[in-house]
């Protein structure tokens, strides 16, 4: 019966060393990527908040025509009348319609904004770690300066 050997092969040192600099370099990467990830987002979502106040000052303005027009049809309710109340009545659902959409994508956007945000946070923080170990390790040795050597003189 043949005994198995352990076949894992010892690594080198600059295999070691390519790969150090590698996950190194792409961890730099990452956070530069991530970093840029999250200002794009931010921007969008910034978009989709400006869109969610111009739909609600919208809806507000219809509601408020939509009441008076209400109130006009009470009054005299002739079929011009009651076709505004119907015509307003249909923009606003449209209105909340899109409301709802922007609502959604912009959810999405805030979790996707607040998970980026996480992962820069981190690959930030452990390329800093990196960089701070690498320049501890790579300090020049410090040069020690022998000491002259004290001339003993003969009595």
């Amino acid at each position: 019966m043949a005994v198995k050997k352990n076949a894992k092969k010892l690594v080198s040192s600059t295999a070691a060393t390519k790969i150090i600099d590698g996950a190194s370099a792409s961890l730099n990467d990452l956070a530069t990527a991530s970093a840029k990830a999250v200002m794009t987002v931010a921007k969008e979502s910034k978009k989709l908040t400006a869109e969610k106040k111009r739909i609600a000052k919208k809806q507000a303005a219809l509601i408020k025509k939509k009441k008076s027009a209400a109130v006009k049809a009470k009054k005299d309710p002739s079929a011009a009348n009651k076709k505004a109340v119907a015509a307003l009545v249909k923009e606003i659902m449209a209105i909340k319609k899109e409301a709802a959409k922007a609502g959604a994508r912009k959810t999405l956007v805030l979790a996707e904004l607040r998970a980026l945000k996480a992962v820069s946070k981190r690959a930030a923080s452990y390329a800093k770690a990196i960089a701070a170990a690498d320049k501890v390790l790579n300090k020049p040795k410090k040069k020690v300066r022998r000491k002259k050597r004290a001339v003993k003189k003969a009595a």
